[in-house]
């Protein structure tokens, strides 16, 4: 296991989702006076930092794929040529290319165009899932050929945005949650998190959906082998958490969201916004550890089940 790979592969998920998914939360969960507050701007501030940290871990991706191509001992062996070859001769070179542009992009809008937050956090969103979608060229989709290439490439991004989404509203309602000391600051939560409900039954569905799709086109209709360490027994413990983030998620809008919802209007709601701040840090703890398994999972080779 080339434990240099998998952190990086982990960084650069955690990294993406959260600037895709986190301004996407913004267009659809607040409203034109929210995004130009203090929380709007907070929530800029954040995609900066992650799309300069994304700049810093591709270079990084790109240095570790050449020393793998090349076979070179150490980093200081590598010449300019190598990455001319990797970034205009290989798919994932040009994938890389346009992640640097999108979040160099991200950079700019979240520094220069704070004047009009909607615009901003609309090509926040646009150029974070770019540069998201980008790491679909690093997994298994891009090993096929043909029609079916294409397919498990779009089920791929497909899959990133769904995750994206989600991720991206985790870190929302867990940075609103511990920042709601005040009332109308815990009505947000609830009205955020009660809003959530659609786009998280689209979230569920088009995981659930491309994972299936996945699945089919990586093994097929075999039945893996379950070992902690293989393949399968990695992907058995994805479930699992996904599984865990399905009850978790559950328990917050049908539990405890209304009760939150209940506690604003009572004015009484110290108790409810713990437990859900609570419900939200485990929940962010299983999507982190389903990252750090997809990041191992990318680099495996299913036919070694």
């Amino acid at each position: 296991m080339d434990w240099a790979t998998v952190a990086v592969r982990f960084a650069l998920y955690f990294d993406l989702t959260t600037l895709f998914g986190l301004p996407l939360f913004g267009l659809y969960s607040l409203r034109r006076d929210e995004l130009s507050s203090r929380l709007g701007t907070r929530f800029a501030a954040i995609c900066m930092a992650v799309a300069a940290l994304g700049i810093v871990l591709s270079l990084a991706n790109i240095a570790i794929m050449a020393k793998g191509m090349t076979g070179a001992s150490s980093y200081g062996e590598l010449q300019a040529h190598v990455f001319e070859m990797i970034v205009t001769g290989t798919d994932f070179g040009a994938a890389w290319a346009a992640r640097l542009v999108a979040l160099f992009l991200c950079v700019a809008v979240a520094l220069f165009v704070r004047r009009r937050p909607a615009l901003q956090f609309g090509v926040l969103t646009a150029a974070g899932g770019l540069a998201l979608s980008t790491l679909a060229w690093g997994g298994h989709g891009a090993m096929d050929d043909g029609v079916r290439r294409y397919i498990h490439l779009a089920s791929d991004i497909a899959h990133l945005m769904a995750a994206g989404a989600w991720v991206g509203a985790l870190l929302a309602f867990v940075l609103l949650a511990h920042t709601s000391a005040t009332p109308a600051k815990v009505a947000l939560l609830s009205r955020t998190s009660n809003g959530f409900a659609q786009v998280g039954t689209i979230v569920v569905v088009t995981l659930t959906l491309t994972g299936a799709v996945n699945y089919w086109l990586i093994i097929g209709p075999e039945l893996p082998d379950l070992s902690l360490t293989s393949y399968g027994g990695l992907l058995m413990f994805k479930l699992a958490l996904f599984g865990s983030m399905l009850a978790l998620a559950a328990a917050n809008r049908f539990r405890l969201g209304p009760q939150l919802e209940q506690a604003v209007r009572s004015g009484d709601h110290a108790v409810a916004a713990r437990t859900l701040r609570r419900s939200l840090l485990f929940e962010t703890s299983a999507a982190t550890l389903i990252l750090a398994l997809v990041a191992t999972l990318g680099i495996l080779s299913p036919s070694g089940m």
